[in-house]
């Protein structure tokens, strides 16, 4: 396809051709990134809830800058949580600490589990690159 791009940031690389994904991809001024969740740099599930929620940001960040973007550019995002009425209090926080209040459209999913055990959360989301 002319004018796709495949974002893959150099810490990702490992995990996106074992999984077989692109962890963002750019056609024209749109970014499209894939859920991401909260790992360890060698892609550990982080067993905190407050720290994997932070750590899924930190993802979401790097590959968001990967493309050229910052959290000011998402125009909407998807999140899936598991035990969502447990954990959605310190996500809220996490969240509201990093992440513009308010400045995308946002839908938040109910999920029974994610790809791997013990995963409490993934974001994805699509931005418009300036």
């Amino acid at each position: 396809m002319p004018g796709k791009e495949i974002i893959v940031p150099a810490s990702m690389r490992e995990l996106a051709q074992r999984a077989g994904y692109a962890p963002a991809v750019v056609v024209g001024t749109t970014v499209y990134c894939a859920g991401q969740v909260g790992r360890t740099p060698d892609l550990q599930v982080i067993a905190d809830p407050e720290a994997q929620f932070a750590a899924c940001w930190d993802n979401l960040r790097l590959v968001l800058a990967e493309a050229g973007c910052t959290f000011d550019d998402v125009v909407d995002m998807t999140t899936y949580h598991v035990d969502m009425k447990q954990h959605m209090d310190v996500f809220r926080r996490v969240k509201d600490s990093v992440f513009p209040r308010g400045r995308c459209a946002w839908t938040c999913v109910g999920v029974v589990e994610l790809a791997h055990p013990g995963l409490l959360v993934e974001v994805k989301c699509i931005a418009v690159r300036k």
